[in-house]
């Protein structure tokens, strides 16, 4: 009694007190519990006081460990109770809080047992009062674990320190420890009635702590922490019910106000892991589930075995019935990675390979895009991981689903701007290349072959991509074989197609494959063999190359190889022409950016030629066709000109004549082209089409005379291709300006200037109400960037404007004269002297036609033939050819 009395009046500071005065074990806890109330300098001197009485009563009692204790804990808990009630920022306040209870905990819970200290005494009064401090001192520090729950239930993590600390070491008082504990969840489940909100973030770690402790060894261990798990499981229940009467309320629904009662107590929680999962499971909401996991994951990696043992059985437990409200996933995963890497027993291998498992059963996708992200190329680890995602074989549609996603990337590609891609082979994204060595792990197990069935088109378009770009990027094979090329071996066996890869082997294609410039053959061959064998995935196959070619913008490759593929199915399952589906593809195709796949395209129509007449949209797909000639590409434009001469020389004239003036129009473009094999094809082809639409010279006779001009400008091209086009073109063109042939063209060599003056006669004598616009024609090549242009449009225009002087308006005469004037200060010197000579040759058929117009007007109406003896104006007798040139120095018209 004694003890208690002292302690009254040094703390309250009562000296009336008596020593035989008595106080209950209540009074002097409601004395020592610090309110809040009073100075902190008046708490100070109190324990001061107390010290100063302790330190006297240590003199003479055997106990002064014990009075140190209880010294300690008050001095602490005044500082502890201090910085609850201050402004401190709340994170700074709690890590020094939980510091400081550290420190309690560690003076409190190293005390002797009861039992110890009663041995201790001399006398019962001693052993009376040894026992109350020896209570007091434990409920002091339960007390102020209450005080600062009480103001904020976020602090109820120190509970969760509380058994960290006690795991650590066995001496402490572990079932007074554990008693405590369940006093503070039961106090705290009963402040949260009337709360709208808990904030108590540390529910989920704290329920794993007190699950793995409710199959201690110890009975009264358990007891405790199965009444623990029981107050906490009814704070989160009371929690729940709240939001869900919240929810109610603000649908129009108000729930009962009398919460439903706990299905369960605290003996149900007894060594008895399938109701804890079951519990734990169903109320912990998914931040908190997530929370639990994560802690029993770390004590599974953790000694004692014992304890690994138990988080191994509640993960199990846990995953496999509620694993779908556990979202951090993936977070989960790349720890299991970590701790796999690490040298660690095989039964604690053996137990994080079966939570990658079950964590694939509910989250897939998940799962695999964090496997998928680990840089290439990828450790023992990952492939041990994979081998778990194979196990479980219910969720292999979306497996193979997500994989596939990620298989249709390109390796090493920066994402950004088309200027910003480059290749490179660290692991900004080599995704793609452990997809495809995931696919070899993942096919051989038979639910997967299965699977696989689903994606066979979708998986063997994306591995054969993949073969392109690991080709691209020059990638180091592993085992001399790269996985994409295993895994469409395994997809072609796994899919029954056993037949076709031995036939791929024979052929040699995977080497084709190894080198970029034969990919599109190894392309070729794939799809030749599979169409050879009848696979029995073509149906499913063609329907996915439509898909993909009516999707938007792919790759340059993706194009290719899509358009290579289609193209020798339809070969081999269709006959000419294809249904008007793939026709329009085709049409489509043509005018494509990428001029692989414009050519392919040209060359599949060019093959229909034989059947041109049977498609439907003809027009539409002459047009097409037509489009393609202004490509960039070279090479497309030559193909487009000899497609489209393929298909006209089959057509039915009838359909022929509806478009032959839109050809010919189309041609005039490449007349001119800076490369002359387009020039010499583009004359050629517009002399074929007269040719052949000789019956329709009507129609064609003003496209004939507008290319007039330009056949007649490039007989002085350096190109002989050219020039001959040009020849046979012209002599093509006679029946329309009424003439039977050019003599002047039959040899090889032949002057220019007497070419010009022949067809200018002929014109003057045919078509002279042509004139202004064979001129206009002519005066555009003056400013043409080809000096040889230029001086031929000189000579043409010049002797156009003698002849026709009685032709030939004063307003015409003096745009002529405008447009020569530009070129008297040509950087060609023989351009300039004709230029000369011609602007004045403009000036006397300025003056001619100015000293009458009205007789001029009346002349021009009532021409017939016009005879004029003309010598040679520029004596110019072309290029130089040879030493065979014409003498003719006169030309009589």
């Amino acid at each position: 009694m004694k003890y208690r009395t002292l302690i009254a009046r040094m703390v309250l500071n009562k000296p009336k007190v008596k020593e035989s005065e008595e106080l209950s074990i209540e009074q002097t806890r409601a004395m020592l519990t610090y309110d809040g109330c009073g100075s902190f300098q008046q708490r100070v001197s109190q324990l001061q006081d107390l010290q100063a009485c302790m330190k006297w009563r240590r003199v003479e009692n055997e106990n002064s460990d014990i009075w140190n204790i209880f010294c300690k804990l008050l001095s602490q808990q005044t500082i502890i109770l201090a910085i609850n009630s201050s402004y401190v920022d709340p994170l700074e306040q709690f890590d020094t809080q939980v510091k400081k209870i550290e420190e309690c905990f560690r003076n409190v819970f190293s005390m002797p047992d009861i039992e110890t200290l009663k041995r201790r005494q001399s006398n019962s009064d001693e052993t009376d009062d040894i026992e109350q401090l020896y209570q007091t001192i434990l409920t002091t520090f339960e007390d102020t674990l209450l005080i600062l729950i009480s103001k904020d239930l976020y602090k109820l993590q120190l509970l969760r320190e509380m058994i960290i600390w006690m795991n650590k070491e066995t001496r402490y008082l572990q079932e007074r420890v554990m008693n405590i504990i369940s006093r503070v969840l039961k106090y705290s489940s009963r402040k949260i009635k009337g709360c709208t909100s808990i904030d108590a973030p540390c529910m989920g770690q704290l329920a794993a702590e007190l699950a793995i402790l409710c199959s201690y060894q110890e009975i009264p261990i358990v007891i405790q922490a199965s009444l623990a798990i029981y107050y906490l499981l009814s704070i989160v229940k009371y929690q729940n019910e709240e939001l869900c009467g919240l929810l109610m309320m603000e649908s129009g629904n108000y729930p009962s106000s009398v919460l439903f009662e706990n299905d369960f107590t605290p003996s149900t929680f007894q060594r008895n892991n399938a109701v804890i999962a079951k519990y734990v499971g169903e109320y912990l909401p998914p931040h908190l589930l997530n929370d639990f996991v994560f802690g029993l994951l770390k004590k599974l990696c953790h000694p004692p075995p014992k304890t690994a043992n138990q988080a191994a059985t509640l993960l199990k437990l846990v995953l496999e019935d509620y694993g779908s409200k556990v979202t951090r996933a993936a977070k989960i995963v790349d720890y299991i990675h970590k701790k796999l890497n690490i040298e660690s027993p095989h039964i604690l291998k053996r137990a994080l390979l079966r939570i990658v498992a079950l964590l694939t059963r509910s989250f897939p996708q998940k799962v695999v895009f964090q496997l998928l992200d680990y840089m290439f190329p990828v450790d023992k680890s990952v492939l041990q991981m994979w081998q778990a995602v194979s196990s479980e074989t219910d969720p292999s549609p979306i497996v193979l689903k997500t994989i596939l996603i990620v298989l249709k990337g390109k390796p090493g590609e920066v994402e950004g701007s088309p200027s910003q891609k480059r290749f490179s082979l660290d692991d900004t994204n080599m995704m793609p290349v452990t997809a495809a060595q995931a696919l070899c792990t993942l096919l051989p197990v038979p639910e997967y072959k299965k699977a696989a069935a689903q994606f066979f088109p979708e998986l063997l378009i994306a591995l054969i991509l993949q073969l392109h770009y690991n080709s691209e990027m020059k990638l180091k094979k592993v085992e001399d074989q790269c996985f994409a090329q295993k895994a469409l071996r395994l997809l072609l066996k796994s899919s029954g197609l056993q037949q076709v890869d031995c036939a791929l082997q024979k052929k040699d294609c995977w080497h084709q494959f190894s080198n970029l410039i034969f990919h599109h053959y190894g392309v070729y061959i794939i799809a030749k063999t599979l169409s050879e064998y009848k696979f029995p995935q073509f149906p499913e196959t063609l329907h996915y190359l439509y898909k993909l070619s009516l999707e938007g913008p792919r790759r340059t490759e993706d194009s290719v190889t899509t358009v290579i593929f289609l193209i020798e199915l339809l070969n081999n399952f269709f006959k000419d022409p294809f249904p008007e589906e793939f026709l329009a593809l085709f049409r489509t195709w043509v005018n494509d950016p990428n001029p692989t796949v414009s050519k392919l395209s040209l060359q599949k129509i060019a093959t229909m030629s034989s059947v041109i007449n049977k498609v439907s949209n003809v027009r539409d797909l002459i047009v097409c066709v037509l489009n393609s000639f202004p490509s960039k590409d070279k090479t497309v434009t030559i193909q487009a000109m000899n497609t489209l001469r393929r298909l006209l020389s089959e057509m039915d004239k009838v359909t022929y004549s509806t478009l032959c003036v839109q050809i010919a129009f189309s041609y005039f473009p490449l007349m001119d082209h800076a490369m002359p094999s387009i020039r010499a094809m583009a004359i050629r082809h517009f002399g074929e089409l007269l040719k052949e639409m000789n019956q329709y010279t009507w129609m064609l006779k003003p496209i004939v005379l507008k290319a007039l001009v330009p056949l007649i400008l490039f007989l002085e091209d350096a190109e002989i291709n050219v020039v001959k086009a040009c020849k046979y073109t012209l002599n093509i063109c006679a029946p329309y300006f009424k003439w039977s042939s050019l003599p002047v063209l039959q040899d090889e060599y032949y002057n220019f200037e007497v070419v010009v003056l022949s067809i200018c006669n002929s014109l003057f004598n045919n078509y002279g109400n042509y004139i202004t616009e064979i001129i206009c024609s002519a005066l555009v090549y003056l400013k043409n960037s080809r000096a040889y242009l230029r001086k031929g449009a000189v000579i043409l225009v010049g002797y156009l404007a003698k002849l026709g002087t009685h032709l030939l308006f004063q307003d015409e005469i003096d745009i002529m004269l405008k447009a020569m004037e530009k070129v008297l200060s040509d950087e060609d010197p023989s351009v300039k002297r004709m230029a000369d000579f011609t602007y004045m040759l403009f000036k006397e058929v300025s003056d001619e036609v100015m000293d009458n117009s009205l007789k001029q007007v009346f002349r021009r109406l009532c021409h017939l033939h016009h005879f004029k003896d003309m010598t040679l104006l520029y004596n110019y007798r072309g290029r130089e050819r040879s030493d065979s040139c014409y003498e003719l120095d006169e030309y009589k018209i």
